[in-house]
């Protein structure tokens, strides 16, 4: 099968890495990027067959075209890839993407009548680029495929390329995928940033306890922080296609958050007891899902 990826970061360089890997696929490989420094370091490599200079040589005759980019960019490739760069597009060509949003991409796809499934490869890092790419990345992942309009020989395709990662491949609806993914991944992304806005300050100037805070960091601040460490335009991206969701899901969090005030500003005096049992609450919940 012949795959073109328009992006070659952490994700598309990832896949590539784990194509190359799969002697038995016979893949040939091509990639894409408006810079051509991952695409160039990844055929040096000898990860890829063709370090294409434009999106009409990576996608021509590809069976395959992969869009390894943050959503709005995911959104701007469909445009081109149903208008100027159409008539490169093999006839039976499928297209797919790796955008943690899914409803608005494939609404856009579906409206522009492309061969298109959705998907979303479940792990991810905050580093970024092709010199991030680990072609174990998605090995007993999950990867999530939203066909919407696709027929089964284009979901198929798809499906043969997430086996070849390593990942399993399932199916969901647009707006589910969208709903859950919010909770678990793109809310705490925003709080992720919100906990870096309120410790440290927002502006060119940080907040004057700041220095001392950072000075006696250690590994709590460095998990609750490390989705803030990510892309800017990639966290840009999934807010502005999956708002109403992750909004939702923020107002659940407030709506706990106030919970823990009532507890911790009480009168009285905090109740310990009442503090632990929403710990351990907490821990029980995540030790059950472990299990």
């Amino acid at each position: 099968m012949r795959v073109a990826f328009l992006g070659l970061g952490l994700i598309g360089g990832s896949m590539a890495r784990a194509l190359r890997q799969d002697a038995g696929g016979g893949w040939t490989i091509a990639a894409w990027t408006p810079r051509g420094a991952g695409p160039r370091e990844a055929a040096a490599a000898g990860i890829l067959d063709l370090a294409a200079g434009t999106i009409e040589a990576a996608v021509d005759g590809a069976d395959l075209v992969v869009l390894a980019a943050p959503p709005g960019e995911c959104l701007a490739l469909l445009d081109e890839l149903a208008g100027p760069v159409g008539p490169f597009l093999a006839p039976d060509a499928v297209v797919t993407d790796v955008a943690s949003t899914k409803a608005a991409i494939v609404h856009h796809a579906t409206q522009l009548g492309l061969r298109f499934v959705g998907g979303h490869p479940m792990a991810g890092r905050e580093t970024t680029g092709f010199g991030a790419a680990d072609a174990g990345l998605f090995r007993d992942r999950p990867w999530v495929l939203v066909p919407g309009r696709a027929d089964e020989e284009a979901v198929a395709r798809v499906e043969a390329v997430a086996k070849a990662c390593g990942a399993n491949a399932f199916r969901l609806d647009a707006r589910a995928h969208d709903t859950y993914v919010a909770a678990i991944s793109h809310m705490p992304l925003v709080v992720s940033a919100a906990l870096v806005e309120a410790v440290a300050g927002t502006g060119p100037e940080p907040r004057s306890d700041w220095p001392w805070a950072e000075a006696l960091a250690a590994g709590g601040w460095a998990s609750m922080t490390r989705l803030a460490r990510g892309d800017a335009t990639m966290g840009a991206g999934i807010a502005a296609t999956n708002a109403p969701a992750i909004a939702a899901r923020l107002r659940d969090v407030r709506a706990v958050i106030d919970e823990w005030l009532a507890l911790l500003e009480a009168a009285d005096g905090p109740d310990e007891p009442a503090l632990h049992a929403r710990f351990a609450e907490a821990r029980a919940r995540l030790l059950a899902g472990d299990a």
